[in-house]
């Protein structure tokens, strides 16, 4: 899956943020490692969002634009 993400440089390193997952975010030293640190942060905010609905079955699903 491909996900817009919004970049921010500081003093500090960088942050990223995915607009479409609220509250998933993260950051890194350099821009390299805040994707990677954004990647393994998608995939937690899945799995969190999978956890919080036990009772249902959580999908996948693919929409053109």
């Amino acid at each position: 899956m491909k996900y817009k993400v919004v970049l921010r440089y500081s003093d500090e390193g960088y942050s990223v943020s995915v607009p479409g997952l609220p509250g998933c975010w993260s950051q890194g030293a350099t821009e390299e490692e805040a994707i990677e640190n954004i990647r393994d942060a998608i995939n937690e905010y899945f799995m969190a969002i999978s956890d919080l609905y036990p009772d249902a079955e959580v999908r996948e699903i693919e929409v053109a634009i």
